[in-house]
């Protein structure tokens, strides 16, 4: 997969890579179709962050989700 092409699929993946290595619970709250193409770079470096660490402090998850929230389509 070539996630450096903008597309709603690579939007996917991210998204589904990112909650699964997160564990995040509430799997409804972060959904790809909440986000767009718009912001596909800085969801992006969240992806790459989040695959390059084995594990998260409480601080960090907190972090992460509040920027994908920020990110979210308005």
């Amino acid at each position: 997969m070539d996630l450096t092409q903008k597309s709603i699929e690579n939007v996917e993946v991210m998204i589904e890579g990112i909650k699964e290595k997160l564990k995040v619970l509430n799997l409804g709250a972060i959904k790809p179709s909440h986000f767009d193409e718009e912001m596909y770079e800085e969801l992006k470096d969240i992806y790459d962050l989040v695959m390059k660490k084995n594990s998260f402090s409480p601080n960090e998850m907190q972090a992460l989700v509040e920027e994908l929230g920020n990110l979210r389509k308005k």
